[in-house]
Protein backbone atom coordinates (compact mmCIF):
# COMPACT_ATOMS: atom_id res chain seq x y z
CA UNK A 1 0.00 0.00 0.00
CA UNK A 2 1.41 3.43 -0.90
CA UNK A 3 2.71 5.30 2.12
CA UNK A 4 0.92 8.51 3.07
CA UNK A 5 3.47 11.33 2.67
CA UNK A 6 4.70 12.78 5.96
CA UNK A 7 4.04 16.27 4.62
CA UNK A 8 0.37 15.42 4.11
CA UNK A 9 0.06 14.07 7.65
CA UNK A 10 1.72 17.15 9.12
CA UNK A 11 -0.51 19.44 7.04
CA UNK A 12 -3.65 17.81 8.43
CA UNK A 13 -2.33 17.92 11.99
CA UNK A 14 -1.76 21.67 11.77
CA UNK A 15 -4.54 22.85 9.46
CA UNK A 16 -7.53 20.98 10.95
CA UNK A 17 -8.71 22.60 14.18
CA UNK A 18 -9.37 20.16 17.02
CA UNK A 19 -11.62 22.71 18.71
CA UNK A 20 -13.85 22.95 15.64
CA UNK A 21 -13.68 19.18 15.23
CA UNK A 22 -14.96 18.63 18.76
CA UNK A 23 -17.63 21.31 18.52
CA UNK A 24 -18.88 19.92 15.21
CA UNK A 25 -19.38 16.60 17.04
CA UNK A 26 -21.70 18.34 19.52
CA UNK A 27 -19.23 18.74 22.38
CA UNK A 28 -19.70 21.95 24.37
CA UNK A 29 -16.31 23.45 25.17
CA UNK A 30 -15.49 26.05 27.81
CA UNK A 31 -12.34 28.16 27.70
CA UNK A 32 -10.07 27.67 30.73
CA UNK A 33 -6.79 29.53 30.31
CA UNK A 34 -5.11 28.29 27.15
CA UNK A 35 -7.22 25.12 27.08
CA UNK A 36 -10.75 24.26 25.99
CA UNK A 37 -12.51 21.89 28.38
CA UNK A 38 -15.51 19.64 27.81
CA UNK A 39 -17.07 16.23 28.41
CA UNK A 40 -15.07 13.40 26.86
CA UNK A 41 -17.10 11.58 24.16
CA UNK A 42 -15.17 8.35 24.68
CA UNK A 43 -16.45 7.46 28.14
CA UNK A 44 -19.33 8.41 30.42
CA UNK A 45 -18.64 11.26 32.82
CA UNK A 46 -20.39 14.12 34.58
CA UNK A 47 -17.34 16.29 35.22
CA UNK A 48 -15.48 17.56 32.15
CA UNK A 49 -12.08 15.91 31.85
CA UNK A 50 -11.36 16.48 28.17
CA UNK A 51 -8.81 19.22 27.51
CA UNK A 52 -7.85 20.57 24.10
CA UNK A 53 -4.74 22.71 23.65
CA UNK A 54 -5.74 24.90 20.70
CA UNK A 55 -2.22 26.20 20.16
CA UNK A 56 -0.60 22.77 19.95
CA UNK A 57 -3.78 21.28 18.42
CA UNK A 58 -3.70 18.22 20.70
CA UNK A 59 -6.18 16.73 23.15
CA UNK A 60 -6.08 14.63 26.32
CA UNK A 61 -8.71 13.18 28.62
CA UNK A 62 -7.74 12.96 32.26
CA UNK A 63 -10.61 10.56 32.85
CA UNK A 64 -9.90 7.75 30.37
CA UNK A 65 -6.30 8.62 29.50
CA UNK A 66 -6.86 8.91 25.76
CA UNK A 67 -5.31 11.70 23.73
CA UNK A 68 -3.42 12.72 20.62
CA UNK A 69 -3.94 14.90 17.56
CA UNK A 70 -6.66 15.31 14.96
CA UNK A 71 -5.99 11.96 13.28
CA UNK A 72 -6.16 10.13 16.61
CA UNK A 73 -9.44 11.91 17.35
CA UNK A 74 -11.05 10.85 14.08
CA UNK A 75 -9.77 7.27 14.44
CA UNK A 76 -11.32 6.98 17.90
CA UNK A 77 -14.48 8.97 17.24
CA UNK A 78 -15.33 7.17 13.99
CA UNK A 79 -13.84 3.79 14.76
CA UNK A 80 -11.69 3.78 11.61
CA UNK A 81 -8.11 3.03 10.61
CA UNK A 82 -5.32 5.58 10.38
CA UNK A 83 -5.56 5.67 6.58
CA UNK A 84 -9.35 6.03 6.67
CA UNK A 85 -9.06 8.86 9.18
CA UNK A 86 -6.63 10.65 6.88
CA UNK A 87 -9.05 10.23 3.96
CA UNK A 88 -11.88 11.67 6.06
CA UNK A 89 -9.81 14.67 7.03
CA UNK A 90 -8.65 15.23 3.45
CA UNK A 91 -12.27 15.01 2.34
CA UNK A 92 -13.19 17.75 4.81
CA UNK A 93 -15.89 15.67 6.52
CA UNK A 94 -14.29 14.23 9.65
CA UNK A 95 -17.15 14.97 12.03
CA UNK A 96 -19.28 12.34 10.21
CA UNK A 97 -22.46 13.33 11.92
CA UNK A 98 -22.17 9.69 12.79
CA UNK A 99 -23.61 7.56 15.53
CA UNK A 100 -21.58 6.92 18.69
CA UNK A 101 -18.35 4.99 18.40
CA UNK A 102 -20.03 1.60 18.78
CA UNK A 103 -22.11 2.34 15.65
CA UNK A 104 -19.36 4.11 13.71
CA UNK A 105 -19.27 1.55 10.91
CA UNK A 106 -21.50 3.86 8.87
CA UNK A 107 -19.53 5.24 5.92
CA UNK A 108 -19.05 8.96 5.81
CA UNK A 109 -17.17 9.32 2.54
CA UNK A 110 -19.24 9.80 -0.58
CA UNK A 111 -19.34 6.68 -2.75
CA UNK A 112 -17.77 7.26 -6.19
CA UNK A 113 -19.93 4.61 -7.85
CA UNK A 114 -23.66 4.24 -8.41
CA UNK A 115 -25.03 0.89 -7.31
CA UNK A 116 -27.47 0.49 -10.19
CA UNK A 117 -25.01 1.60 -12.90
CA UNK A 118 -24.44 -0.74 -15.83
CA UNK A 119 -21.10 -2.54 -15.97
CA UNK A 120 -19.50 -0.16 -18.47
CA UNK A 121 -20.69 2.85 -16.46
CA UNK A 122 -19.46 1.28 -13.23
CA UNK A 123 -16.00 0.77 -14.71
CA UNK A 124 -16.01 4.35 -15.89
CA UNK A 125 -16.94 5.59 -12.42
CA UNK A 126 -14.08 3.63 -10.86
CA UNK A 127 -11.66 5.08 -13.42
CA UNK A 128 -12.98 8.57 -12.65
CA UNK A 129 -12.28 7.96 -8.97
CA UNK A 130 -8.75 6.78 -9.75
CA UNK A 131 -8.30 9.86 -11.93
CA UNK A 132 -9.32 12.19 -9.09
CA UNK A 133 -7.04 10.26 -6.74
CA UNK A 134 -4.03 10.72 -9.01
CA UNK A 135 -4.48 14.49 -9.15
CA UNK A 136 -4.22 14.71 -5.35
CA UNK A 137 -1.47 12.08 -4.91
CA UNK A 138 2.06 13.53 -4.70
CA UNK A 139 3.60 10.07 -5.11
CA UNK A 140 1.72 9.37 -8.34
CA UNK A 141 2.46 12.79 -9.81
CA UNK A 142 6.11 12.37 -8.85
CA UNK A 143 6.19 9.07 -10.73
CA UNK A 144 4.82 10.70 -13.88
CA UNK A 145 7.41 13.47 -13.56
CA UNK A 146 10.20 10.92 -13.17
CA UNK A 147 9.07 9.26 -16.39
CA UNK A 148 8.84 12.60 -18.19
CA UNK A 149 5.09 12.29 -18.84
CA UNK A 150 3.66 14.69 -16.25
CA UNK A 151 1.77 16.53 -18.97
CA UNK A 152 -1.60 17.93 -17.90
CA UNK A 153 -3.10 17.45 -21.35
CA UNK A 154 -2.07 13.79 -21.24
CA UNK A 155 -3.46 13.30 -17.74
CA UNK A 156 -6.81 14.89 -18.55
CA UNK A 157 -7.24 13.62 -22.12
CA UNK A 158 -6.66 9.99 -21.20
CA UNK A 159 -7.99 10.16 -17.62
CA UNK A 160 -4.82 8.76 -16.08
CA UNK A 161 -5.48 7.53 -12.56
CA UNK A 162 -3.93 6.09 -9.43
CA UNK A 163 -5.23 3.17 -7.37
CA UNK A 164 -4.10 3.79 -3.79
CA UNK A 165 -6.36 1.30 -2.04
CA UNK A 166 -8.85 3.90 -0.82
CA UNK A 167 -11.75 2.88 -3.06
CA UNK A 168 -13.04 0.47 -0.41
CA UNK A 169 -13.19 3.27 2.14
CA UNK A 170 -15.86 4.94 0.02
CA UNK A 171 -18.04 1.89 -0.51
CA UNK A 172 -20.76 0.62 1.85
CA UNK A 173 -19.48 -1.84 4.46
CA UNK A 174 -18.96 -5.31 3.01
CA UNK A 175 -21.00 -6.70 5.90
CA UNK A 176 -24.04 -4.88 4.55
CA UNK A 177 -26.11 -6.06 1.62
CA UNK A 178 -25.34 -2.99 -0.49
CA UNK A 179 -21.63 -3.28 0.24
CA UNK A 180 -21.49 -6.97 -0.58
CA UNK A 181 -23.40 -6.48 -3.83
CA UNK A 182 -21.26 -3.64 -5.17
CA UNK A 183 -18.05 -5.43 -4.23
CA UNK A 184 -19.32 -8.55 -5.94
CA UNK A 185 -19.92 -6.62 -9.14
CA UNK A 186 -16.52 -4.95 -8.96
CA UNK A 187 -14.92 -8.36 -8.45
CA UNK A 188 -16.57 -9.67 -11.62
CA UNK A 189 -15.26 -6.65 -13.49
CA UNK A 190 -11.74 -7.29 -12.19
CA UNK A 191 -11.44 -4.21 -10.00
CA UNK A 192 -11.36 -6.38 -6.88
CA UNK A 193 -9.72 -9.74 -6.37
CA UNK A 194 -11.39 -12.58 -4.50
CA UNK A 195 -9.19 -11.67 -1.54
CA UNK A 196 -11.00 -8.33 -1.34
CA UNK A 197 -7.98 -6.30 -2.43
CA UNK A 198 -7.98 -3.83 -5.31
CA UNK A 199 -6.39 -5.54 -8.29
CA UNK A 200 -4.47 -2.46 -9.45
CA UNK A 201 -3.52 -1.22 -5.98
CA UNK A 202 -0.36 0.88 -6.00
CA UNK A 203 -0.50 1.39 -9.75
CA UNK A 204 -0.72 4.17 -12.25
CA UNK A 205 -3.99 3.31 -14.03
CA UNK A 206 -4.53 3.92 -17.75
CA UNK A 207 -8.04 3.33 -19.15
CA UNK A 208 -8.35 1.45 -22.45
CA UNK A 209 -11.37 2.21 -24.60
CA UNK A 210 -13.26 1.51 -27.78
CA UNK A 211 -13.69 4.07 -30.57
CA UNK A 212 -16.70 5.61 -28.82
CA UNK A 213 -14.71 6.17 -25.67
CA UNK A 214 -16.37 3.40 -23.62
CA UNK A 215 -13.98 1.77 -21.18
CA UNK A 216 -13.13 -1.81 -22.07
CA UNK A 217 -9.94 -2.41 -20.12
CA UNK A 218 -7.26 -0.89 -17.91
CA UNK A 219 -3.51 -1.08 -17.57
CA UNK A 220 -1.79 -0.73 -14.21
CA UNK A 221 1.86 0.13 -13.69
CA UNK A 222 3.28 -0.16 -10.15
CA UNK A 223 4.94 3.09 -9.19
CA UNK A 224 7.04 2.05 -6.19
CA UNK A 225 10.56 0.65 -6.51
CA UNK A 226 10.69 -1.06 -3.10
CA UNK A 227 8.27 -3.89 -3.86
CA UNK A 228 8.87 -7.48 -2.85
CA UNK A 229 10.95 -9.46 -5.32
CA UNK A 230 8.74 -11.04 -7.96
CA UNK A 231 5.90 -8.52 -7.64
CA UNK A 232 4.47 -7.91 -11.14
CA UNK A 233 5.06 -4.34 -12.27
CA UNK A 234 2.52 -4.50 -15.10
CA UNK A 235 -1.11 -5.49 -14.58
CA UNK A 236 -4.31 -5.63 -16.59
CA UNK A 237 -7.82 -6.41 -15.55
CA UNK A 238 -8.52 -10.14 -15.80
CA UNK A 239 -9.97 -11.61 -18.95
CA UNK A 240 -9.26 -11.20 -22.65
CA UNK A 241 -7.48 -8.04 -23.78
CA UNK A 242 -10.03 -5.49 -24.89
CA UNK A 243 -9.79 -1.88 -25.85
CA UNK A 244 -6.91 0.28 -26.99
CA UNK A 245 -5.13 3.39 -25.82
CA UNK A 246 -5.52 6.47 -28.06
CA UNK A 247 -7.71 4.57 -30.50
CA UNK A 248 -8.78 7.93 -31.97
CA UNK A 249 -5.36 8.17 -33.64
CA UNK A 250 -6.42 5.47 -36.10
CA UNK A 251 -8.95 7.81 -37.68
CA UNK A 252 -6.67 10.84 -37.66
CA UNK A 253 -3.65 9.45 -39.49
CA UNK A 254 -2.78 6.73 -42.00
CA UNK A 255 0.59 6.26 -40.31
CA UNK A 256 0.77 4.92 -36.76
CA UNK A 257 3.63 4.57 -34.31
CA UNK A 258 3.13 1.26 -32.48
CA UNK A 259 4.90 0.91 -29.12
CA UNK A 260 5.46 -2.16 -27.01
CA UNK A 261 4.45 -0.37 -23.82
CA UNK A 262 2.01 2.33 -22.82
CA UNK A 263 4.63 4.43 -21.02
CA UNK A 264 6.57 4.54 -24.30
CA UNK A 265 3.46 5.48 -26.29
CA UNK A 266 2.68 8.28 -23.85
CA UNK A 267 6.29 9.45 -24.22
CA UNK A 268 5.79 9.92 -27.97
CA UNK A 269 2.44 11.63 -27.33
CA UNK A 270 3.98 14.12 -24.90
CA UNK A 271 6.75 14.82 -27.41
CA UNK A 272 4.12 15.86 -29.94
CA UNK A 273 3.67 12.68 -32.00
CA UNK A 274 0.00 12.04 -31.42
CA UNK A 275 -0.39 9.26 -34.03
CA UNK A 276 0.72 6.63 -31.53
CA UNK A 277 -0.70 3.65 -29.68
CA UNK A 278 0.60 0.58 -27.87
CA UNK A 279 0.29 -3.19 -27.93
CA UNK A 280 -0.30 -5.24 -24.78
CA UNK A 281 3.38 -5.84 -24.35
CA UNK A 282 5.90 -7.49 -26.65
CA UNK A 283 3.55 -10.38 -27.46
CA UNK A 284 0.38 -8.32 -27.16
CA UNK A 285 -0.60 -7.16 -30.63
CA UNK A 286 -4.11 -8.58 -30.65
CA UNK A 287 -6.40 -9.67 -33.51
CA UNK A 288 -8.71 -6.82 -32.43
CA UNK A 289 -5.92 -4.32 -33.02
CA UNK A 290 -5.09 -5.79 -36.41
CA UNK A 291 -8.75 -5.64 -37.41
CA UNK A 292 -8.97 -1.99 -36.36
CA UNK A 293 -5.81 -1.12 -38.27
CA UNK A 294 -7.27 -2.67 -41.42
CA UNK A 295 -10.74 -1.22 -40.93
CA UNK A 296 -9.35 2.30 -40.53
CA UNK A 297 -7.14 2.01 -43.59
CA UNK A 298 -3.80 2.32 -41.81
CA UNK A 299 -1.15 2.27 -44.56
CA UNK A 300 2.10 2.48 -42.61
CA UNK A 301 3.17 1.37 -39.14
CA UNK A 302 6.38 2.42 -37.40
CA UNK A 303 7.14 -0.28 -34.83
CA UNK A 304 8.77 1.30 -31.76
CA UNK A 305 9.34 -1.80 -29.62
CA UNK A 306 12.23 -1.98 -27.14
CA UNK A 307 15.70 -2.43 -28.61
CA UNK A 308 16.40 -5.78 -26.97
CA UNK A 309 16.13 -9.43 -28.01
CA UNK A 310 12.47 -9.73 -27.00
CA UNK A 311 11.62 -6.46 -28.67
CA UNK A 312 13.34 -7.50 -31.91
CA UNK A 313 11.48 -10.80 -32.02
CA UNK A 314 8.19 -9.09 -31.21
CA UNK A 315 8.73 -6.42 -33.87
CA UNK A 316 9.42 -9.04 -36.55
CA UNK A 317 6.30 -10.98 -35.57
CA UNK A 318 4.06 -7.91 -35.64
CA UNK A 319 5.58 -6.75 -38.92
CA UNK A 320 4.81 -10.10 -40.52
CA UNK A 321 1.17 -9.85 -39.47
CA UNK A 322 0.82 -6.28 -40.66
CA UNK A 323 2.59 -6.77 -44.00
CA UNK A 324 0.48 -9.83 -44.70
CA UNK A 325 -2.51 -7.49 -44.30
CA UNK A 326 -0.96 -5.09 -46.83
CA UNK A 327 0.36 -2.57 -44.31
CA UNK A 328 3.92 -1.30 -44.81
CA UNK A 329 6.19 -1.50 -41.77
CA UNK A 330 9.28 0.29 -40.49
CA UNK A 331 11.32 -0.27 -37.33
CA UNK A 332 12.24 2.67 -35.10
CA UNK A 333 15.68 1.83 -33.73
CA UNK A 334 16.59 3.10 -30.29
CA UNK A 335 20.11 2.63 -28.94
CA UNK A 336 20.68 -0.99 -27.92
CA UNK A 337 19.01 -1.89 -24.64
CA UNK A 338 16.74 1.16 -24.59
CA UNK A 339 13.05 1.88 -25.09
CA UNK A 340 11.31 5.10 -26.09
CA UNK A 341 10.91 6.41 -22.56
CA UNK A 342 14.48 5.67 -21.46
CA UNK A 343 15.78 7.30 -24.62
CA UNK A 344 13.57 10.39 -24.29
CA UNK A 345 14.77 10.93 -20.72
CA UNK A 346 18.39 11.06 -21.90
CA UNK A 347 18.01 13.50 -24.79
CA UNK A 348 17.03 17.16 -25.05
CA UNK A 349 14.71 18.08 -26.55
CA UNK A 350 13.00 14.70 -26.70
CA UNK A 351 10.69 15.77 -29.52
CA UNK A 352 13.60 16.54 -31.84
CA UNK A 353 15.53 13.35 -31.05
CA UNK A 354 12.47 11.11 -31.37
CA UNK A 355 11.68 12.83 -34.66
CA UNK A 356 15.17 11.99 -35.91
CA UNK A 357 14.62 8.31 -35.07
CA UNK A 358 11.27 8.38 -36.87
CA UNK A 359 12.95 9.77 -40.01
CA UNK A 360 15.67 7.11 -39.83
CA UNK A 361 13.26 4.21 -39.24
CA UNK A 362 14.35 0.99 -40.98
CA UNK A 363 12.17 -0.53 -43.72
CA UNK A 364 11.16 -4.08 -42.78
CA UNK A 365 9.79 -5.19 -46.14
CA UNK A 366 11.52 -6.42 -49.28
CA UNK A 367 11.98 -4.79 -52.65
CA UNK A 368 11.64 -1.08 -53.29
CA UNK A 369 11.21 1.00 -50.16
CA UNK A 370 7.82 2.78 -50.28
CA UNK A 371 7.81 6.56 -50.17
CA UNK A 372 7.07 8.01 -46.77
CA UNK A 373 6.89 11.63 -45.74
CA UNK A 374 9.05 12.31 -42.70
CA UNK A 375 8.01 14.66 -39.89
CA UNK A 376 9.62 18.05 -39.98
CA UNK A 377 10.49 19.66 -36.64
CA UNK A 378 8.17 22.57 -37.31
CA UNK A 379 5.20 20.30 -38.04
CA UNK A 380 5.42 18.16 -34.94
CA UNK A 381 3.00 19.27 -32.25
CA UNK A 382 5.05 20.22 -29.26
CA UNK A 383 3.60 20.24 -25.73
CA UNK A 384 3.61 24.04 -25.57
CA UNK A 385 1.12 24.30 -28.44
CA UNK A 386 -2.59 23.96 -27.86
CA UNK A 387 -4.37 21.28 -29.90
CA UNK A 388 -6.30 23.99 -31.76
CA UNK A 389 -3.19 26.00 -32.64
CA UNK A 390 -1.36 22.88 -33.76
CA UNK A 391 -4.28 21.85 -35.94
CA UNK A 392 -4.38 25.24 -37.64
CA UNK A 393 -0.62 25.14 -38.11
CA UNK A 394 -0.73 21.72 -39.72
CA UNK A 395 -3.52 22.78 -42.10
CA UNK A 396 -1.40 25.67 -43.37
CA UNK A 397 1.64 23.48 -44.08
CA UNK A 398 2.62 20.65 -46.37
CA UNK A 399 0.68 17.58 -45.19
CA UNK A 400 2.86 14.93 -43.54
CA UNK A 401 1.98 11.33 -42.91
CA UNK A 402 3.37 11.75 -39.42
CA UNK A 403 1.53 14.96 -38.65
CA UNK A 404 0.36 14.79 -35.07
CA UNK A 405 -3.27 13.81 -34.87
CA UNK A 406 -5.73 16.09 -33.10
CA UNK A 407 -6.84 15.41 -29.57
CA UNK A 408 -10.03 13.42 -29.06
CA UNK A 409 -13.17 15.54 -29.25
CA UNK A 410 -13.99 14.59 -25.71
CA UNK A 411 -11.90 13.21 -22.83
CA UNK A 412 -11.19 9.52 -23.05
CA UNK A 413 -13.39 7.77 -20.49
CA UNK A 414 -12.28 5.41 -17.77
CA UNK A 415 -11.43 1.73 -18.25
CA UNK A 416 -12.00 -1.98 -17.36
CA UNK A 417 -9.85 -5.08 -18.29
CA UNK A 418 -6.42 -5.42 -20.03
CA UNK A 419 -2.52 -5.79 -20.06
CA UNK A 420 0.57 -3.75 -21.41
CA UNK A 421 4.26 -3.34 -20.45
CA UNK A 422 6.38 -0.31 -19.79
Amino acid sequence: MPRIPDAEIERLKTEVSLVRLAESAGIALVRQGKDHVGLCPFHEEDTPSLRIDAQKNVWHCFGCGLGGGVIDWVMKKNGVSFRHAVELLKDGRPDVRCAPVKNSRVRVLEAPVVADAKDAELLGQVMDYYHDTLKSSPEALAYLAARGIDDQDLIETFRLGYANRTLGLRLPEKTRKAGAEIRGRLEKLGIYRKSGHEHLSGSLVVPLTDERGAVLGAYGRKIRDDLRKGTPLHLYLPGPHRGMWNVQALTASKEIILCEALIDAMTFWCAGYRNVTAAYGVEGFTPEMLSLFKARGIARVLIAFDRDDAGERGAQKVAAQLMEAGIDCWRILFPHGMDANAYALKVTPASKSLGALIRKAEWLGSGTVPARAAPEPETAIVPAETPEAAKEKMAAEEPSSLAASPLPASPVPAAPQCDLAA
